[in-house]
């Protein structure tokens, strides 16, 4: 280990100290928890999502799965080095794209349910297009894009045209897929690898991230400023999903926990836990009524709870091994799970 430097400790300390001072503020102008208000609110119906189909193919870990637009066909990216597009109606696979790299983290289906766009351990993002077809019937390949110094950790499209990405470099970078080329990047969006993004529902201009480095950050693609940090977790924020009213997002993270925050009060109004807290959280997703948040965890369930109440809720149990990757049907009536146990499960 090297020797600690005197200086970085005490500028560690005064970043802390600053970050408790924040809290504390914040705090001071809550006027009441989210418990309080929700009081007089009837307790929810237990959620009794069970697997409508389980979606066999993959012959290695499931890293990411993916909702489309259309709440129906869904893609999942494993270890074994392909992509499918599954119909999670029938259970049948659509498509099966084989990568160039095995090592892949996060996938992404364009809104249109046009494009799919995949990457990881290969360093950059890779676009097919799904309507049409390259030389051995696959979906084709339009697009390679280069120039990250580390792993691609998350992917979304905005639409068929652009591509917002973050990766293990700490970059955020916004991709013009016409022209091939990044149209705009931010060198040091956190102080970690960002792990996940989410887009606002209405705004499409607006979308937060988390980091290795315990923050979320809101952020504005027009002018890529960081608008708003978020603290509070003590771990990786493996997971970001907005609120489908635009004014909050939940996180799931590595420190054992899932959290509700509030943009308009800037900060951090529920915090949701597991009755066994064990396992840390790798994925999580809200319904689109916002009333129940899930989230996938290393325990090899889904835990539910009541936002509102902040009562845990139930969990949702049939994976064998650490449920990787979340997905909640923009329609709100299914949820798909990816897992390393080479399952994808569809829950109705």
């Amino acid at each position: 280990m090297p020797p600690k430097d005197p200086e970085l400790i005490a500028l560690r300390k005064e970043l802390e100290d600053l970050i408790a001072k924040c809290q504390q503020d914040q705090k001071s102008k809550q006027d009441k928890t989210i418990e309080e208000i929700s009081n007089g609110m009837a307790d929810v119906p237990k959620c009794k999502l069970a697997t409508k189909k389980m979606l066999k193919g993959h012959i290695n870990k499931v890293n990411s799965v993916h909702y489309s637009g259309d709440s129906r066909h869904a893609v999942s990216g494993s270890l074994d080095g392909k992509l499918i597009i599954w119909d999670t109606w029938t259970g049948n696979k659509v498509q099966v794209i084989p990568l160039r790299s095995a090592w892949v983290m996060s996938v992404a289906f364009a809104p249109t349910g046009n494009f799919v766009a995949c990457g990881g351990m290969d360093n950059m993002c890779t676009v097919y297009d799904l309507n049409n077809r390259d030389s051995n019937g696959g979906a084709k390949m339009i697009r390679e894009l280069l120039g990250y110094e580390g792993f691609l950790s998350s992917c979304r499209f905005v639409d068929d045209k652009t591509l917002i990405t973050g990766s293990g470099d700490m970059k955020l970078c916004m991709w013009d897929l016409e022209a091939g080329k990044r149209s705009s990047e931010v060198e040091a969006a956190h102080c970690g690898d960002v792990v996940s993004l989410s887009l606002a529902p209405e705004d499409q201009n607006i979308f937060v991230t988390g980091s290795v480095d315990k923050t979320c950050k809101l952020w504005d693609r027009r002018e890529l400023k960081c608008k708003q940090v978020f603290f509070g977790h003590e771990a990786d924020v493996n997971s970001v999903c907005f609120h489908n009213s635009g004014y909050g997002f939940s996180t799931a993270s590595e420190d054992k926990s899932a959290r509700l925050y509030d943009i308009r009060s800037d900060q951090q109004i529920a915090m949701y836990k597991p009755p066994n807290t064990t396992s840390g959280f790798t994925s999580c997703g809200l319904s689109v009524s916002g009333r129940f948040l899930l989230a996938g965890s290393d325990d090899n369930s889904v835990h539910v709870w009541d936002t509102m109440k902040v009562q845990h809720n139930g969990t949702l149990n049939g994976h064998e091994n650490r449920v990787t990757s979340l997905s909640v049907s923009p329609n709100g009536m299914s949820v798909v799970t990816s897992s390393w146990d080479m399952n994808v499960r569809v829950w109705v």
